[in-house]
């Protein structure tokens, strides 16, 4: 392995050596523990009744870490799959991210104080280990605290993670496991047949590292758990971490039987795991249950050059700027920013890669970004968040029916030929590996820096670049927070006996998020769900009758509810202002009027018309 020789210690200094180690790592997480707190203040004053953004997908992993709790400790059932949601039909939670590993951080805590503290704890926890991840792996290839430390601060605080974070995408959150899996399978790539006394070798499965296999099969493991997404790109962008590695580091590796022993052994290991994170997704396919995104849809949410070089707009100081004068419209997806400092670091790392002992490594994590930000780039050119367009000759307009045309990108052939690719909508996060590996280069720019520095100014030297990282992402105390709390009507709901269904109207509301969580409350059967773009054979067919029920498909849409089991309507008054008329219809259809709570005014559906 590239990492610094250790000096050979003694018997008596080796317990020594490791408390200062164990030492070391405490007030690393102590730090990246306090950074959390400040980079997204004031979160910590609102762990239990709020979060930070408006209320979005936020409030369905709020959800989440409740029905978790709930499913397994007082249903004893499965939590992917929830009965009471697009009822009677159920719903299968895998049509969108279910983000187990990630939320499990903030289960025992939800448990304690509620959902709500749960979720905001598993969101800092992202922040502290994504950073000690990072932090690690880099110490362990160079040596240096300093430059693990400002690698970690570079890579937990990106202003990729603090969009996703106003967001309350804490699937996207969950990237603490890169570094330790690319880590480990740089160590596996790299192992070496163990010769015995003799000098010859004791046989292929000799050179297995065994704890490096064990950490990269679970770290893969754990991606899947987390978001489909990265796991699927993960996969590619190992696929080119591995092409990489013979190309540029180990040519060799391509006739050593002990190289392809390592990566069969590694595959067997990760095979079981991974298969349990994504089977169920699997079986939803091959019911039809995914949808395939259309190549318009793609080339909408492709990445631009300047989202990997525009600060983000909530930028402390140049976002109200950066908002004003780019097309950001999209800018918590396109924020894909690398970074001034980070940017200089890596370019310091690469200009004396013979000084840095990992000249191998930094040419892989360069191919790894230059493609990474290739695909994140996505089917066509994009400039500015705008499809680029080309003009084409004139005798050509007539044949092809326009007068420009899009530039094709390396994208659009796996888009159009890689198996389920066309099952990814923001083809943009995959950019995110180019951000793993921008960060890891930083860091050995850091290490470069700080040797060169000396002793005695290494300290004042990392306090320097970490208060240069700062300001080049903080985006400033945060001021829009969103209560998590109860609609009146859900806490009225609750007190009502039976367990007749719920619906909401207008029906387009019936798959917002918000209306997810309130289940939690009322505690009742609801026909919608959070379905995003995964929508449920019964929601497909019930919504054509329901979307603009009563004033159309009135009698019709009545039958419908009572067929679902449906017992309470509940209707958005901001959105009936003539409460009187939808009254007299309703009525008609055999409903009767009950109550109006705040915005919401609550029909009863008689079980006979």
């Amino acid at each position: 392995m590239e990492r610094v020789q250790e000096p050979q210690q003694t018997a008596n200094v080796m317990p020594f050596s490791r408390l200062a180690a164990s030492l070391t790592q405490v007030w690393v997480v102590l730090f990246y523990t306090l950074s959390s707190l400040v980079m997204t203040y004031p979160l910590v004053l609102h762990m239990r009744d709020a979060v930070v953004g408006r209320i979005g997908d936020n409030i369905y992993f709020v959800f989440l870490m409740r029905w978790y709790q709930r499913a397994w400790f007082e249903l004893g059932i499965s939590p992917f799959f929830h009965p009471w949601l697009n009822y009677p039909q159920g719903w299968n939670l895998f049509s969108t991210d279910t983000s187990l590993a990630t939320l499990l951080f903030g289960l025992p805590a939800s448990l304690l104080a509620g959902p709500t503290f749960g979720y905001n704890l598993a969101v800092l926890i992202t922040f502290v280990f994504s950073g000690w991840a990072m932090f690690y792996w880099v110490r362990r290839m160079t040596g240096s605290v300093g430059a693990g430390l400002v690698a970690g601060f570079i890579y937990a605080f990106l202003p990729y993670r603090m969009a996703h974070f106003v967001a309350g995408h804490i699937n996207l959150l969950g990237m603490q496991w890169f570094p330790l899996y690319f880590m480990g399978l740089y160590e596996i790539l790299r192992g070496r047949p163990v010769n015995n006394a003799a000098g010859q070798s004791n046989g292929i499965f000799a050179s297995i590292p065994w704890k490096p296999m064990v950490l990269t099969a679970l770290m893969l493991a754990m991606i899947g758990f987390t978001t489909l997404y990265y796991l699927y790109f993960t996969l590619i962008i190992s696929a080119v971490f591995v092409a990489g590695f013979v190309l540029l580091v180990n040519r060799r590796a391509l006739s050593d039987l002990h190289f392809w022993a390592r990566l069969v052994v590694l595959a067997l290991l990760a095979l079981p795991p991974v298969l349990l994170s994504v089977l169920p997704s699997l079986g939803l396919e091959s019911q039809g249950g995914l949808a395939s995104r259309s190549i318009s849809l793609a080339s909408m949410y492709s990445a631009s050059p300047t989202d990997f070089l525009l600060p983000s707009t909530d930028h402390f100081l140049f976002g109200r700027w950066v908002g004003q004068n780019f097309d950001r419209s999209l800018w918590i997806e396109a924020t894909l920013y690398m970074g001034v400092v980070a940017l200089v670091l890596a370019g310091i790392a690469w200009l004396h890669r013979a000084e840095t002992r990992q000249s191998g490594l930094l040419k892989l994590a360069l191919l790894l970004i230059v493609v990474a930000i290739i695909l994140a780039m996505g089917t066509d050119l994009h400039w500015n968040s705008q499809r680029v367009e080309v003009p084409v000759p004139e005798f050509m307009h007539a044949l092809l029916d326009r007068a420009t045309v899009p530039v094709p990108l390396p994208t659009v052939l796996l888009f159009k030929y890689l198996p389920f690719f066309d099952k990814m909508r923001a083809l943009m996060r995959i950019g995110v590996f180019a951000l793993v590996f921008l960060s890891f280069t930083a860091g050995l720019g850091v290490d470069w820096l700080l040797r060169r520095a000396g002793p005695r100014r290494a300290l004042p030297l990392t306090v320097l670049l970490l208060a240069l990282v700062f300001l080049d992402f903080y985006p400033g105390p945060y001021t829009e927070l969103a209560t998590v709390a109860a609609r009146p009507v859900d806490s009225w709901l609750a007190q009502q006996p039976g367990q007749g269904a719920v619906a909401q109207f207008p029906f387009i509301q019936a798959e917002d998020q918000d209306q997810v969580y309130n289940t939690l409350v009322h505690g009742k059967p609801y026909i919608g769900g959070f379905f995003s773009a995964n929508q449920p054979e019964q929601y497909l067919r019930i919504r054509p009758v329901l979307e603009q029920f009563p004033q159309v498909n009135g009698a019709e849409g009545a039958a419908l509810l009572r067929q679902l089991g449906v017992q309470w309507a509940l209707f958005d008054t901001r959105q009936y202002p003539a409460l009187g008329e939808l009254r007299a219809q309703l009525e008609a259809l055999g409903f009767r009027y009950v109550t109006t709570l705040a915005n919401e005014a609550v029909f009863e559906l008689s079980t006979a018309p």
